[in-house]
């Protein structure tokens, strides 16, 4: 996608709310009924280091990049309240996912976010990326995530899309556990 084409998209998900009313629910302890749930809870390593180079590689977007996602813009911070749009190629054709950053988090114990969909997006939820560290300094890294088509190709392609969130989610742990 052009850089004109990219920026005006960009502006146009700037303004747009999100496209569900769950938001914030990766933060809490249940995920959302009526959704396809994943959750994943993988060991980094252990110790201060561990914990500060994740976090460091959280903050980066370093597990979308490292599973071949574009985000534009090149330099956004995961804020509460920045958009972005991530961009996953196939050969020729991609697919330009428009999300905001619904909230975060960063203490000695635990460092990510969740950010959420908006209109554009081939689906409708949030998924959120946390770094936490343990009484016994083991560092894990989490995904939780919770999402339904919300497009006619998503939900006409819904075993594909299914097959390939499960892909990008090895991705972004491989990425992570093992940099």
């Amino acid at each position: 996608m052009t850089d004109t084409r990219l920026e005006r998209r960009y502006r146009r998900a700037c303004a747009a709310p999100l496209t569900y009313p769950e938001v914030g629910a990766t933060r809490g302890s249940a995920l959302p009924a009526g959704y396809h749930h994943a959750e994943r809870r993988e060991l980094v390593g252990r110790g201060e280091a561990v914990f500060d180079a994740s976090r460091a590689a959280v903050r980066q977007w370093a597990m979308q990049r490292r599973a071949g996602i574009a985000i534009y813009p090149p330099d956004a911070v995961p804020d509460a309240g920045t958009t972005v749009l991530a961009e996953l190629r196939f050969g020729p054709l991609g697919v330009v996912a428009p999300c905001r950053v619904v909230w975060t988090i960063d203490d000695p114990g635990a460092s990510g976010f969740g950010y959420g969909t908006l209109p554009g997006h081939p689906e409708r939820g949030e998924e959120a990326f946390v770094v936490e560290r343990d009484s016994n300094d083991d560092v894990w890294f989490v995904i939780r995530a919770f999402s339904r088509p919300a497009t006619w190709y998503a939900q006409l392609g819904a075993i594909v899309a299914r097959r390939i969130q499960r892909r990008v989610t090895e991705t972004y742990l491989r990425a992570l556990v093992s940099p």
